[in-house]
């Protein structure tokens, strides 16, 4: 991820990078700080006023060219239109969540194409959890209100989440 967020950043883009953990953060901090790459950082136990700093330093500074955000924490009530490039680093289980975090840089005001990645590890729980939220989604779509929604998580459903997460054990 790292790599990559510097390659971005070397192409004059802004980058939110979005994590559920402030321990992922905290090794994001850490290679950035070593890298000598300057960031903005919000998480949780950031008062107001700090927040506040926080989205003005990112937005308007040309030199900030990443933020680093707790995905609880900054999922709601921000404008970052300088952001052209959202990472979520680790998948949360709430599509809309990610989707509000993916939000924060569509608002008025925004001039370019935004680019979302979602980083997931090929063969984890959270894969399979991409997996059954993709074709619940389109069996929603589908049929919403139809008998076949009614079948929302099946026992075979669950099977295919666990037997992921045995095997990792």
């Amino acid at each position: 991820i790292v790599s990559k967020v510097e390659s971005v950043i070397s192409e004059n883009h802004k980058v939110l990078l979005f994590s559920q953990f402030t321990s992922y953060l905290a090794l994001f901090r850490k290679a950035f700080d070593e890298m000598g790459i300057s960031y903005a950082y919000l998480d949780g136990s950031l008062t107001s006023e700090q927040r506040s700093h926080e989205v003005n330093r990112f937005q308007k500074e040309e030199g900030i060219r990443v933020f680093l955000i707790s995905l609880k924490a900054g999922g709601v009530g921000l404008n970052l239109t300088a952001a052209d490039y959202v990472f979520l680093a680790d998948p949360w289980w709430n599509p809309a969540v990610e989707a509000q975090a993916i939000d924060r840089t569509h608002r008025i005001g925004q001039t370019q194409t935004v680019i979302a990645y979602r980083l997931i590890v090929k063969g984890s729980i959270e894969e399979k959890i991409r997996e059954l939220q993709k074709a619940k989604s389109m069996m929603a779509g589908d049929t919403l209100g139809e008998d076949r929604f009614n079948q929302a998580l099946t026992l075979d459903d669950f099977r295919f989440l666990f037997d992921s997460a045995e095997a990792a054990l």
